[in-house]
């Protein structure tokens, strides 16, 4: 990859040293990957199989809300920094990601620089947010777990310039594969970002606990915020 310091942001994090003491499982070895990969396999196949009807119904309603493709691919960062492609329904305007200069204003565009996301965004539309809410945006990630990109449950899928919020951990997170729904979206979401170190800590707290306990709760917890619209 290019240097840090082309790419990546001016960042102080320093992670802090793992805790033997903090109550938490440990991480997982052989076993957890060989039973994590099954479940995604299984999982994500029956869910793509009972979601194929719905999904071509809602792509229909996505293009009479808004022209564009229904499916929006976006570029993140797969393990040990591999590059992938990840699907997602389309929830804004067809033009908002390449041009979002035409939506926000400069307080929300360098918000959404920092953190690729925005309070109130206008460039969402109103099936959209439907979308947001219930989380079905989420949806066809299922066929990237499938293709092996990503997991079911992992740390969220950052762009290669985000990985360096990660300071000198920045190895350590990417030894991880990225998940669909993640210890940082069931916590403190909202709060907790790069800028006040939240983030990585939450992130960095499931790659050094990932294993079957960790990730029961969190798949249950899933379902609760998603009954929230969180």
């Amino acid at each position: 990859m290019d240097d840090r310091d082309d790419i990546g942001p001016d960042v102080s994090f320093v992670a802090p040293e793992p805790d033997p003491s903090v109550p938490a499982p440990n991480r997982g070895g052989v076993g957890y990957r060989f039973v994590k990969r099954a479940f995604d396999l299984v999982f994500s196949g029956v869910a793509c199989a009972a979601g194929l009807i719905p999904g071509a119904l809602l792509c229909v309603v996505i293009c009479l809300d808004s022209p564009g493709s229904p499916i929006f691919r976006q570029g993140r960062v797969g393990k040990d920094g591999r590059p992938i492609r990840i699907f997602k329904f389309r929830s804004m305007y067809a033009d908002a990601h390449d041009h979002p200069e035409r939506y926000l204003d400069e307080a929300q565009l360098a918000q959404w620089k920092r953190e690729q996301k925005v309070d109130g965004d206008p460039r969402v539309t109103r099936v959209g947010r439907l979308l947001r809410r219930t989380s079905l945006d989420e949806f066809p990630q299922f066929l990237n777990v499938l293709k092996g990109d990503l997991s079911v449950i992992g740390p969220r899928p950052v762009t290669e310039q985000e990985t360096y919020e990660f300071g000198d951990a920045r190895d350590e997170f990417l030894s991880c594969k990225p998940g669909i729904t993640g210890w940082w979206q069931v916590t403190e979401r909202n709060n907790a970002t790069w800028e006040n170190h939240e983030r990585q800590l939450l992130e960095l707290f499931y790659v050094r606990h990932a294993s079957v306990p960790l990730d029961l709760r969190i798949f249950f917890r899933t379902f609760k915020a998603m009954g929230r619209g969180q």
